[in-house]
């Protein structure tokens, strides 16, 4: 008996619930080790290691690395807001969501520890073991956002940055995922929506981060807070800590509705009508479809 037979007769959870918890727990902790330790290269080598557009594609791989990794079982949503506005738009249970959300935030726990870690020696070297969370020495930005240093961003303008730029990614996510439109097959859907994270974070984290995800923000936070950085993490700039918090968890049900409004409830069912008398690009992509599946069919006759 192999170990992967072994495993799926005898160790296999059979239970949803715990299944997709551990999916969850597992992608968003991959998503922080990489994502997080992309930061801490950057910061910790004052800016040698890494460059701010390396530092945003890592983030974008990050995710990508998570969803693929839990995708197959829990959908790979990593992320409480899209989460909470897949729940509303009734695509998941509440009840269910509620088991995502722990999970989600216990791993960003766990994957900020780990870098910690990992890194803690040069953390060492770098501030001589005295953890200070802003200025020259600063190291609480590594694992949670903050306004720009300059000092420019009023807390409004914050809260709406956030509020868009999770909107954008949800709207995108509902795009790529719907099976009614031109939805990608199951093994890009990861990159595509590390592409997604990409173009945000390369056109919106100059205000402040993009943090985009509500556990990936404040579990970091309260992980700073509790390994030496102090309550400065929650009340610097103005007490900063709950717009990441809040606001995504708006903007992703704001962007999922905006989506449905405008795309989702006007696109008909492939099966009610032919693809000839849908528009072009769309029949197109549909067509060619077909005629893969049809000549993957084929071959598996001829080989048959």
């Amino acid at each position: 008996m192999t170990l992967e037979s072994l495993g799926n007769n005898k160790l296999r959870i059979k239970n949803d619930y715990v299944r997709e918890f551990l999916a969850e727990f597992l992608g968003i902790f991959v998503l922080m080790v990489f994502g997080v330790g992309i930061n801490a290269q950057y910061t910790l080598s004052r800016g040698e290691s890494n460059s701010t557009l390396a530092v945003t594609l890592g983030w974008s791989i990050a995710v990508s690395m998570g969803v693929w990794i839990s995708g197959g079982v829990s959908g790979g949503h990593i992320n409480p807001a899209v989460s909470l506005a897949l729940a509303i738009v009734g695509k998941m249970k509440f009840r269910k969501m509620l088991v995502y959300w722990v999970a989600q935030y216990l791993g960003v726990f766990a994957g900020s520890a780990c870098v910690y870690g990992i890194y803690y020696d040069a953390l060492n070297h770098f501030d001589g073991g005295v953890r200070v969370a802003f200025g020259p020495n600063g190291t609480a930005g590594i694992w949670a956002t903050y306004p720009n240093p300059k000092d420019f961003l009023r807390i409004s303008s914050g809260f709406a940055d956030q509020i868009f730029g999770t909107m954008m990614l949800m709207l995108c996510v509902m795009a790529v995922t719907d099976k009614k439109n031109m939805k990608p097959p199951d093994g890009m859907l990861p990159f595509c929506i590390g592409l997604i994270v990409f173009v945000i974070g390369t056109s919106y984290a100059m205000n402040c981060g993009y943090a985009i995800n509500p556990a990936r923000d404040i579990s970091a936070r309260i992980f700073t807070a509790v390994a030496g950085w102090g309550s400065q993490v929650f009340s610097a700039y103005n007490y900063w800590f709950w717009v990441p918090l809040v606001a995504p968890h708006i903007g992703a049900v704001f962007g999922a509705f905006v989506y449905l409004f405008f795309i989702g409830f006007h696109i008909e069912d492939s099966s009610e009508y032919d693809v000839e008398q849908k528009p072009g690009v769309l029949r197109d992509f549909q067509k060619s479809e077909c005629l893969m599946t049809s000549e993957k069919k084929k071959e598996e006759s001829a080989s048959i």
